[in-house]
């Protein structure tokens, strides 16, 4: 013990926090706590002002109100309340630049091309609704006239495999008459035979299915087997025996 107590006495004290770094610790937390509290009571006056907006949106004529661009935890809001009151929110824009929040009544919902229009930020008006409306006519119409395009060409395609099938399958005639061609060489009868036509036999190698069944029940295939194996050393005896005979019969007759 003597040895440890040395050592810890000698060791340096952790250094202790003065007076002075308190009181910096302290006003630090004090000022971060008074920041809190004064975004807490920026954002509730903020949902106070939008509860009021949209309050009076909910009662006027308007299809769609829009707010100023806003950070994310304010645009958060706007799409909480518009929740909560029933309404769709919407959001367009470039994030930290112009992003901003839209608000719309539900049976105003907006269409294809306004969200198309605002997420290009073109914004929204009679006039750009008239220009995406044209847009989007003509875009159907170049869809509708690539389809009709790529049908007939399908349909050229498939009528030119056709018919090309039908001039395959179409009977090839001779030019000329084999007869009379070889007559003076082969002679009459024998141009009339070498011009036969030549007919396959069908029946060629033609085994009924019947045939090719084994109709045996596995006892009399098991015993078929046996039978064959027995026969089979039978003959292997049969064969040694005439073997040994033989060349008895061999060494008897040497001298």
């Amino acid at each position: 013990m003597d040895l440890l107590d040395s050592i810890l006495n000698a060791m340096d004290a952790p250094p202790a926090n003065n007076e002075q770094q308190k009181s910096l610790i302290k006003k630090q937390r004090e000022m971060m706590e008074r920041m809190q509290n004064k975004q807490k009571e920026e954002l509730l006056r903020f949902r106070k002002y939008v509860d009021e907006r949209m309050g009076r949106f909910a009662k006027d004529d308007r299809r769609c109100i829009e707010f100023q661009p806003l950070d994310k935890v304010h645009r958060s809001v706007i799409h909480e309340v518009a929740e909560n009151g029933g309404f769709i929110a919407m959001s367009f824009g470039r994030e930290d630049v112009d992003r901003h929040s839209v608000v719309y009544k539900k049976e105003h919902a907006p269409g294809e091309d306004e969200v198309t229009a605002r997420r290009n930020g073109d914004g929204w008006n009679e006039e750009i609704a008239n220009e995406y409306a044209e847009r989007r006519r003509e875009r159907l119409a170049q869809e509708q006239s690539d389809k009709e395009a790529s049908a007939s060409e399908a349909a050229s395609s498939a009528s030119s495999t056709s018919a090309a099938a039908d001039q395959d399958s179409a009977e090839v005639k001779p030019t000329t008459n084999y007869k009379a061609k070889y007559a003076h060489l082969i002679g009459e009868s024998a141009a009339l035979q070498a011009a036969r036509k030549t007919e396959t036999n069908q029946s060629y190698g033609f085994v009924p299915s019947k045939n090719k069944k084994d109709v045996r029940s596995i006892e009399q295939t098991l015993a078929d087997i046996q039978a064959k194996k027995r026969l089979r050393l039978a003959q292997q005896q049969e064969l040694e025996q005439e073997q040994l005979a033989q060349d008895a019969t061999t060494s008897t007759e040497d001298p």
